[in-house]
């Protein structure tokens, strides 16, 4: 019939089923094609976005550099730095030194090129949305710490008032370009990133022939940087006084080196310092070179400071470190009456600024350990042992802080920056940015930024001293200035190492002697007069008292605060 012709014919399914369960491998082609087509959508997408993405990775890494570390905590401390602290440069760059010691950056000689992992010379890649970055083959790391006869000839020692001090000199920082600078000019990155400076003393360095790019003098602070350029720039040095105290050898071996380190100087080169530092010391005054750091000090703390030899030696005892093997003991004065019985503090210990060098407890933080036993009292302070069986930075002294007992001088940890209770049972009545600034206010007022490894140059624009010498010079002053350093560069090669200090009048540099490295026409530094800190306030009451492992045991002696009968001043 006609209706039966048009009456659409009723469908079964059952076929396909069946179709598709003989073929087991067809859903999983489907899903894959699917899948493609989304990987290819979001590709495109992302090509699409490129600028836009770059803008907000360059927005979220300027964040980061204000973010205290107490929001981005870590066993190694990166770029980070306290919200006080703006335009901090890497740890090589020019103008600016390696990252300090104590949980900070480790140590290298800057004169080497940036290190990667060792293997074929080939060259790495790293790519973004909009540009290649090139990485150079490294150079191999000498073993040890790589400082040699070279780098100690730079200058020399002299001793004055119970202090060491070393000679101002010319040094040049040396970086391979960051992936963040490549596309802008030099101008635009000494303005953001190293603003120590008025953008006119940079010009007037250009002038002096002391900047160099790709080992040619910079003509032009508008050039454009690009991938894999080579920056060199030199300066002129001047690092902070230390004590006078020798570091004296307390044992030498085939495998180690231990030493009794004063308090004041730096294990190796870090922040301002440089010859006025353990590792200098010893490779100047002991021929002792290529040595490999088994543990650290504070730079305040003294005591025993050991040192392996050779790379295996190194190994094997981080290894025993690794495998808490190693005990050490300590000793400490502290404020009032430490309870009798032994005291023994869990409390976990987060990192506010890596830049500043300040700890503090917070729940956030790294499980720590410290075992306490009063030694003595004498009516106002008590010596303590300290065991730490963890090793944190500033774990003792951020452990005595909460306890309510803060070693006697700690210029960090007994300030009251920190409030009322000084931190005593963890009440800090600030925010960490809060708790930086007035620690950076009160050292900055004492002069003793040094304190907190810092300088003036560390600091953002607006918190630097409006007296700063930097700001005191008008751009013809630098030119005229200018002309004066480019003929200086030319006779410190042939300048002698041993002579007097001298001190530079702001109007009076461009009369300066020109064969003086002591000093230079564009360095603010020569212009400055510091008062010299005296030798007591260079030391803090804690001391690294015995270090002992598997076949070893070194002891250092007894400092004489902690004696029985010592009193305050």
């Amino acid at each position: 019939m006609p209706g039966d012709v048009l009456r659409p014919r009723r469908r079964t399914w059952r076929p396909r089923v069946m179709w598709l369960s003989s073929r087991p491998w067809l859903p999983v082609l489907v899903q894959g094609c699917f899948n493609l087509r989304r990987l290819l959508a979001a590709s495109a997408w992302g090509g699409c976005r490129g600028p836009m993405a770059e803008t907000s990775s360059t927005g979220a890494e300027a964040a980061a550099e204000l973010k205290t570390p107490a929001q981005q905590n870590g066993d190694v401390s990166g770029d980070a730095s306290g919200e006080l602290l703006s335009g901090s440069p890497e740890p090589v760059g020019p103008g600016v030194e390696p990252a300090r010691e104590d949980g900070k950056p480790t140590q290298a000689s800057e004169e080497q090129a940036p290190v990667a992992a060792s293997g074929s010379g080939k060259r790495k890649k790293r790519r973004d949305a909009t540009r290649e970055r090139v990485v150079p083959p490294p150079k191999k790391r000498r073993a040890g710490v790589s400082f040699g006869d070279e780098h100690f000839a730079e200058t020399s020692y002299y001793f004055e008032g119970g202090l060491r001090k070393v000679r101002p000199y010319y040094f040049d920082f040396r970086t391979y370009c960051k992936g963040r600078w490549v596309g802008h000019s030099l101008l635009h990155v000494f303005s953001t990133e190293f603003r120590a400076q008025p953008l006119a003393y940079y010009e007037a360095a250009v002038r002096a022939g002391r900047l160099h790019l790709n080992e040619e003098p910079v003509q032009d602070l508008n050039i454009v940087l690009k991938d894999n350029d080579f920056l060199r720039n030199r300066v002129h040095r001047h690092e902070p006084p230390v004590t006078a105290e020798p570091v004296r050898l307390l044992a030498e071996n085939e495998d180690v080196v231990v030493v009794d380190k004063p308090s004041s100087i730096p294990v190796h080169p870090c922040g301002r310092f440089r010859h006025n530092t353990v590792i200098f010391i010893l490779g100047k005054e002991h021929q002792l070179k290529e040595l490999h750091p088994l543990h650290r000090l504070d730079r305040l703390t003294s005591g025993v400071l050991m040192f392996a030899k050779t790379a295996a030696v190194s190994e094997r005892i981080h290894e025993q470190v690794r495998d808490r093997q190693l005990e050490k003991e300590y000793v400490c004065r502290v404020e009032g009456e430490f309870p009798t019985e032994e005291v023994t503090c869990k409390e976990p210990i987060l990192v506010v600024s890596y830049k500043v060098g300040v700890c503090r407890v917070d729940t956030r933080g790294k499980p720590c350990e410290t075992v306490f036993q009063r030694l003595s009292y004498n009516g106002h302070s008590s010596v303590v042992r300290c065991r730490p069986l963890t090793g944190r930075t500033h774990q003792i002294r951020v452990h005595l802080q909460f306890l309510g007992h803060p070693i006697l001088n700690d210029p960090i940890y007994n300030s009251v920056a920190w409030g009322p209770s000084r931190g005593r049972g963890g009440h800090i009545p600030k925010t960490d940015e809060e708790l930086l600034r007035d620690l950076v206010a009160e050292h900055q007022a004492k002069q003793s930024l040094d304190v907190l490894d810092l300088c003036e140059g560390d600091l953002s624009p607006g918190r630097i001293d409006s007296t700063a010498p930097s700001s005191e010079l008008g751009k013809d002053h630098l030119e005229e200035l200018a002309a004066s350093a480019q003929k200086m560069d030319g006779a410190v090669d042939a300048a002698p190492q041993d002579l007097d200090t001298m001190a530079l009048a702001p109007g009076k540099a461009a009369e300066t002697d020109f064969v003086n490295q002591e000093i230079d026409p564009l360095c603010a530094e020569c212009r400055l007069v510091r008062q010299d800190p005296l030798p007591q306030d260079l030391v803090m009451f804690l001391h690294a008292l015995r270090y002992k492992g598997p076949g070893f045991e070194y002891f250092s002696p007894m400092p004489a605060w902690a004696q029985d009968d010592w009193q305050e001043d």
